[in-house]
C-alpha cells in the first residue's frame, strides 16, 4: 500500500504518518464504480488502521450484505454527527442486532460505526477486524474513542430479542468521560422473524459527565456506575418502545 510521509517526531525523532488516499476513517462513502473499486484494491491506494480496519473494503461489501434487511431508525438525531460516543445496545443470541445497528448508524448519519467485541479466532477474526470490529479490549476502546470514533458495546447475549444482558464492565471503563448512549434494536417479529422492518431506538446520552470527575479515568468503580446507567438506559429505551 505504499510509506506514508516521514515527519519529525518528538524529541527529534522520526514516525510515520500513515496514508490514507482521501479516505476518511469516520465517514462512509457512496459505493464506487466496480470498475473503479477493483483498480483502487489492485493499486493498493487505500488504507488500513492499525486496528485492521479496511475502510474501502467495508463501504464495498456493507450495502450487498445488508440487502433484504429491513430497518427502521427512531431518533436518529441523537446520534452525533462528529466526534466520539459509545452506543451500548442490546443484544440476542445472534450476529444481527450488530449489523442492523452498523446500517442504522451508516444511513442516520453517514459514519461507520466500529463495533466492540469481535472474536480473535483465526481467519474469522481477520475478517470481522477488516470490516471495522476490535477486540474486546479496553485499550482498544479507548483508543477508537480518543480518535473521535463512534463505537458500539453489546450487552451480554439474551436468549430472547428485546432483553438486556450484563453489561461489560471491563470495557466500559474506557468510556469515562465520552458521551454514552442506549440503543435498543428490536426485531420486526416474534423470534427475531422478519415479518416487519427492525427497529433501531436511540436515546438520548446519558447524563454521566460528573462520573469521570468523581472517580477519574480508567476507574472500575466509575466503570460499575457507568455500567449500570448505561444497563438501565437501554431497559427504558425498550420499555418506551413495547409499553
Amino acid at each position: 500500500m505504499g510509506d506514508g510521509d516521514v515527519a519529525p517526531g518528538p524529541g527529534g525523532g522520526r514516525v510515520t504518518t500513515p496514508v490514507v488516499y482521501g479516505i476518511d476513517e469516520d465517514r462512509a462513502q457512496p459505493p464506487e464504480a466496480p470498475w473503479t473499486a477493483a483498480r483502487r484494491r489492485a493499486s493498493g491506494r487505500y488504507p488500513i488502521d492499525p486496528h485492521g480496519f479496511d475502510p474501502h473494503l467495508r463501504d464495498l461489501l456493507l450495502p450487498l450484505v445488508g440487502v433484504g434487511l429491513r430497518y427502521e431508525v427512531d431518533h436518529p438525531e441523537h446520534l452525533p454527527e462528529r466526534g466520539p460516543a459509545l452506543l451500548v445496545a442490546n443484544r440476542a443470541m445472534g450476529l444481527v442486532e450488530p449489523l442492523v445497528l452498523t446500517l442504522a448508524v451508516r444511513t442516520a448519519r453517514r459514519r461507520r460505526l466500529r463495533i466492540v467485541g469481535v472474536p480473535d479466532w483465526p481467519v474469522v477474526g481477520d475478517v470481522l477486524h477488516k470490516l471495522g470490529g476490535i477486540g474486546a479490549y479496553h485499550q482498544d476502546l479507548s483508543a477508537l474513542l480518543r480518535a473521535d470514533h463512534l463505537a458500539a458495546v453489546p450487552l451480554g447475549s439474551t436468549w430472547l430479542p428485546g432483553r438486556v444482558g450484563t453489561p461489560p464492565l471491563g470495557l466500559l471503563v474506557a468510556a469515562l468521560g465520552y458521551p454514552v448512549i442506549p440503543v435498543a434494536v428490536l426485531p420486526g417479529g416474534p423470534l427475531g422473524l422478519p415479518l416487519r422492518p427492525w427497529r433501531v431506538l436511540v436515546g438520548q446520552a446519558l447524563d454521566v459527565a460528573g462520573l469521570a470527575d468523581e472517580f477519574g479515568p480508567d476507574d472500575p468503580l466509575g466503570a460499575a456506575e457507568l455500567a449500570e446507567a448505561a444497563r438501565e438506559g437501554v431497559r427504558s429505551v425498550i420499555e418506551s418502545a413495547v409499553g
